[in-house]
This record gives C-alpha cells, structure tokens and sequence, in this order.
C-alpha cells in the first residue's frame, strides 16, 4: 500500500510538471521561439535568441529555464562559460510549424486557450448542467482555424481527397461537382478544395455567423469564384428544403461530434446528398465505451479537450453533447440510423488522430 501512495505521489509531481511544462510551450510557440530555435539550428546565447525573436530577454530566459528542466531544449556550456540553447532537430521535427501534418506544437496551445475562455463557465455546468455556446470562445475557434491550416494544408488536396473512393472522388472534382463541407468554420478546408478544384462548386455551411464573415473574406482575397457561404443549423436541414439532393459530396471535419442534435444534423446531411452521394465524415478515433480508451495514447488530452469545449457546446438548448469521445461504435450506429446504406470506416494517411467514415446515400 506504502507503494502504490509513493507511485501515485510520483505520479502527481509528474502531472504538476507536465502541465506546467505545456503550459510554458504554448507559450513559445504561439511567440514564435521553437520556429527560431530550430531555423537557428545551433547553440544560441539568451540574447541571439531574444534578437532573432525581438522579445523581451527576461521573459524568454525564464521560458528557456522552463524547458531546459523539461528537457525540450539542451543547456549548452561554451567555453566562455556562458550558457547556450539548442532546440534538436528531432524536436523541432514536432514542434516548430515546418512540421505541417505532424505538427504536435501547434496543439499546446489547446488547452491553456480553453481554460482561459471557459474555465469557470465549465465549472458552474458541474452545477447546473447547462451548456456554453459557441460565442464564448473566440480565441479558440481562431485557434482551431489555425489548427485546421496545419493540418488540412499539406494532408487535404495531395493525400485525403485522392484516397477517397480509390481515386474517383478526384476524378470527379477534376470534372466539376457540387461539394459541400459542413461545420466549415472559417473555411480553411472548403477554400483549399476550391483552389485545388476550380471547375467544382463548394458549399461552405455552419451555424457562426463571425467564423462565416471571416471564411467569406478569404475566398475574396483568394479570387474564388466557385465557393459560396451559408448561415445554417445543419438539423434544420432534415426536412425538404431549397438544398435537397443537391451535393454530390459532403465533407465533415471534426464537426457532427459538436453539434446539439447530432443524429439530426446526420439526417440533414443524408437528405441534401444526390442519390448515391458520399459523404466523408472525418472524426476523432476512439471507442464508445470509456473502458476502450484507457490505453489511447492521447486519452486524457482528447477527453479534457471534449470538457472544455466540444462537450458543454453540444450540450446548449438541451442539446445532445456527444462530446468529442462519442466513438466509433456509436457514430456508426447513428449514420445507420441516419439512413445511410453502406459505411466504410478507415484510418487516414499521416492523421493519425482521426478515422474517416465514409458513407453512401
């Protein structure tokens, strides 16, 4: 018994630690400092970092102590006897934006944003069980959108899109379809299928009007005139209505698990989709079953994640609140339920995060 307190005391300090240590690394990153750091690619003094970065030198000397004791970056004696840093080039392969896909650094950022914008809303929900909308948190969907840009930029167009259908997904887009992507946020994803697929039509829909103002300034800056932007609840759409069967393809990315009527939002996807549309909904890989996740290697990110954010916002107007670990075995079951005849469910090139369930009208 004696032992298991000294391991789980153990355990404690290293939780201490390493939530401090994630804490001072979104920090870096969101400066620039690993981006530095690993463009210098050797031993710097404080000042030749602080130089490079244009910050101030005693907040980054105290951030350089903090990963030093985290081992993140090497303390370097010169022969001068004054201490230099250095950033390995193996962790820059994951922490500085270089990265793309396998960008790891982008995602300190996550959690100490969260509980800056919905820490105590998410203790009062312990209260009351209400849920937070979307609105109170803005930083963060600023966030997303340039987590989105990390990820979709170099894994959308020239890896996700061509394994789709064994190829015949791009064949068609090259010929020209209707695309829609719902939940599209910004339009990070919808914009870069524009680009890449000028003789299709895009069809941007989600429920924030602020994160559609920003998607629509990027297709004018961008010059593209195949993309449009809509304001709509995806449940709402589950009835006939001026976009039934209208899509020869709809995308998903990381959006059903947020919303308030999730098994609706799926109905309104299966009702705009032409006949024998696809639809790929892209989501996180977990089981349904908490026992199931035990050994997932990011388990506790993701369900913390899903507490401060995709839970309490799928919980709003008495909705649903899937959160963000609903599974892969309910997810199927709700597409079934949704009316979708044949669900394939694979993993994705170089995500390893995700599963694409790909579906058929």
């Amino acid at each position: 018994m004696q032992d298991d307190a000294k391991t789980f005391q153990d355990k404690m300090v290293d939780v201490l630690n390493y939530g401090s240590l994630n804490l001072a690394m979104g920090l870096g990153y969101r400066a620039g400092l690993f981006d530095i750091m690993d463009t210098m690619n050797r031993a710097c003094t404080a000042d030749e970092i602080c130089g490079a970065a244009r910050l101030s030198r005693r907040y980054v000397q105290e951030w350089l102590g903090v990963m030093v004791c985290g081992e993140i970056v090497e303390l370097i004696r010169g022969e001068d006897g004054q201490p230099r840093f250095f950033l390995p080039k193996s962790h820059g392969d994951v922490l500085a934006r270089r990265a793309g896909s396998g960008n790891l650094g982008v995602y300190t950022q996550e959690i100490p944003l969260l509980t800056a914008c919905a820490m105590e809303r998410v203790f009062q929900g312990f209260l009351t069980g209400d849920g937070i909308s979307y609105e109170q948190y803005p930083d963060f969907h600023d966030f997303m959108a340039q987590l989105g840009d990390a990820k979709h930029r170099q894994v959308l167009v020239d890896s996700f899109l061509p394994s789709v259908d064994d190829g015949r997904l791009v064949q068609a887009l090259h010929r020209g379809i209707d695309v829609c992507d719902l939940g599209c946020a910004q339009g990070v994803a919808t914009l870069l299928m524009a680009q890449a697929f000028p003789t299709s039509r895009f069809t941007g829909i989600d429920i924030s009007a602020e994160a559609l103002e920003t998607a629509r300034a990027g297709a004018c800056e961008k010059s593209l005139p195949n993309v449009c932007f809509e304001q709509r609840d995806a449940a709402g759409l589950r009835h006939p209505n001026d976009l039934s069967a209208r899509f020869d393809y709809i995308t998903a990315f990381d959006a059903i698990h947020d919303q308030t009527r999730p098994l609706e939002a799926l109905q309104g996807i299966h009702e705009i989709l032409k006949e024998d549309g696809a639809f790929s909904m892209i989501d996180i890989a977990a089981e349904s079953d908490i026992d199931g996740n035990r050994d997932h290697p990011m388990g506790p990110f993701l369900y913390t994640v899903s507490l401060m954010h995709c839970m309490p916002v799928g919980l709003v107007d008495g909705g649903a609140g899937l959160g963000m670990m609903w599974g892969r075995q309910l997810a199927e079951r709700m597409l079934e339920q949704a009316g979708f005849w044949r669900v394939s469910v694979m993993e994705i090139p170089n995500d390893p995060f995700n599963l694409h369930f790909f579906c058929r009208k």
